[in-house]
């Protein structure tokens, strides 16, 4: 991307001195961060975060084959931006029986799948021996795929019906075959926007507890922000600086993936998407702000499969991958597919100009032999030079 002209626009100061930052490699300060979002100099700024992407990640381009479980959608809190969740006795409430979850990942290893990734509601009734049965079934039949399991969120809810500390909790779940925690949950930390929003839902403080606990116990986790809804840049950024702080503290934190809010089937209903500009400045500052996170991910879900091939020049290093199949963002209207091959997913690297690379949840490139995607795969790790290498049988 060739550099772009500095920002002349009338609600935006002048971006040369965070430029300088940026190539100097100094860390954005708060003030930097709001400047960035009222600027509509997109262009300047999808170039920063381009440096800094490529500063860290050359020009790879990471995805992962993946299948989702979304084991239930019954949660006790039913936040007003949700549009997955439903309460016990509801049309179309579901909870899996654990048959049910095993039947849901039948054919992982014949996919090619590397990780499976699993969050539901918070279940008013179910114990935390499901969710350890849940993961110890899933681990004993598939001991090649990682298992990243149940937000921060989710964690508490399982630490209090378990009547057990986060830490003990997080045990528990680590010995039973939890490999890492997915970033849901964190929606945006301002106490303003969780009370009109979500106000029986685990705070911004707790979030982070988790994930401090986590990552002390060796398990890796990523990181989200729910944006496009009610939140204000200056939240937006102070979530961001928040994220920043546990991550100078504890290293324990993958990837960052803005979630761009939807509306429908939500209390929210015909509040409009976000725009594509919203979008790539999101990434883009999400890429300048955190640079102490190896990885910044465009969940094409959420985005759409053009934008987030767009993204990759604006901070991006991850497209996430095949997915496989993904209940929530689609119960709030989203219209994109609900997988993509490998394949179509190489493309849509390429095209952009960069290296498709496939990665691990740990980002351990996956080596595969040349031209095999075939049925009869199994998938063994070998952590030589901290790579993943699958063979054929």
């Amino acid at each position: 991307m060739n550099k772009a002209r500095a920002d002349k626009s009338p609600n935006s100061s002048n971006l040369n001195n965070i430029y300088k930052k940026v190539v100097d490699g100094e860390r954005l300060s708060r003030e930097d961060g709001l400047r960035l979002y009222a600027s509509n100099d997109i262009l300047q700024i999808g170039h920063m975060a381009n440096i800094v992407r490529e500063r860290k990640n050359g020009d790879k381009a990471f995805y992962v084959v993946n299948r989702h479980i979304n084991y239930s959608n019954i949660c006790k809190n039913q936040c007003r931006f949700c549009a997955f969740s439903k309460e016990e006795g509801e049309e179309d409430a579901y909870a899996m029986g654990l048959d049910e979850v095993m039947d849901e990942a039948d054919g992982v290893v014949e996919q090619g799948a590397t990780e499976i990734h699993i969050v539901g509601g918070l279940h008013p009734k179910l114990e935390f021996g499901y969710y350890l049965d849940m993961l110890g079934r899933l681990h004993e039949r598939y001991p090649q795929v990682h298992l990243q399991a149940f937000t921060a969120v989710e964690i508490a809810h399982l630490a209090e019906r378990a009547g057990l500390s986060l830490r003990d909790t997080l045990v528990a779940l680590r010995r039973a075959g939890l490999g890492s925690i997915p970033g849901g949950g964190a929606e945006v930390f301002s106490s303003r926007v969780r009370k009109e929003l979500c106000p029986d839902k685990l705070a911004g403080e707790g979030w982070l507890g988790v994930m401090r606990e986590a990552h002390l116990l060796g398990l890796k986790s990523n990181a989200t922000m729910l944006y496009g809804h009610m939140e204000r840049d200056e939240e937006r950024v102070d979530h961001l600086l928040e994220l920043r702080r546990l991550q100078d503290e504890t290293g324990g934190f993958m990837t960052f993936i803005p979630l761009a809010f939807h509306s429908d089937n939500t209390f929210l209903q015909g509040l409009p998407r976000t725009t594509a500009a919203l979008d790539l400045k999101t990434l883009a500052i999400g890429r300048l702000m955190l640079d102490n996170f190896p990885h910044v991910k465009a969940f094409w879900i959420m985005l759409g499969i053009k934008l987030a091939q767009v993204s990759l020049s604006f901070g991006v290093d991850d497209i996430d991958g095949t997915v496989l199949v993904e209940r929530i963002t689609h119960s709030a209207g989203a219209d994109t597919p609900e997988e993509l091959s490998v394949a179509e997913i190489i493309r849509l690297i390429e095209e952009a100009g960069r290296s498709p690379v496939e990665r691990d949840t740990l980002y351990r490139e996956v080596i595969r032999p040349k031209g095999r995607f075939d049925r009869d795969w199994h998938l063994v790790k070998a952590r030589e030079e901290g790579h993943v290498k699958v063979t054929s049988s």
